[in-house]
């Protein structure tokens, strides 16, 4: 594990509990994780418990992206850490996500990304993360 990363924070304008389901639920994990690639439902499999495993596959211009982890902590509904990997072997990268309820049916999401990447992809990876998190909001303004 290096010390690169990044940290994102995100206000949405939902409740705590419906946020934690985008994170949790394979229906939604699988329409937003990816924002505009596909990832078939069919390939999406979550076990979200401590020690559970993750896999998905996204699908992108011709190539399949196959998606790995394992959920390190779970607590429903205000942190989830879990590493995640499309590469082969057992390097992976650990995302944390801490939901805060700001009352009002709103909720503040801070998501962190750490690992094994040069500080040029974690740029790229941060975009793509920020692609994602406007597809949560478009599915929870819904």
């Amino acid at each position: 594990m290096t010390d690169y990363g990044f940290t994102l924070t995100r206000v949405f304008d939902a409740p705590r509990e419906r946020v934690w389901k985008e994170w949790t639920e394979p229906e939604a994990f699988a329409d937003w994780f990816g924002a505009r690639l596909e990832v078939p439902l069919s390939s999406v499999s979550m076990d979200v418990r401590e020690g559970g495993s993750l896999r998905l596959t996204m699908l992108a211009e011709r190539r399949e992206i196959h998606w790995k982890g394992e959920y390190l902590e779970v607590e429903e509904p205000e942190r989830l850490v879990f590493t995640i990997s499309d590469r082969p072997g057992e390097e992976r990268e650990l995302v944390t996500v801490v939901l805060t309820d700001l009352g009002d049916g709103r909720t503040e999401m801070l998501l962190e990304q750490r690992g094994h990447m040069r500080p040029e992809q974690y740029e790229r990876t941060k975009k793509g993360w920020g692609g994602f998190l406007d597809r949560i909001a478009e599915r929870l303004a819904v």
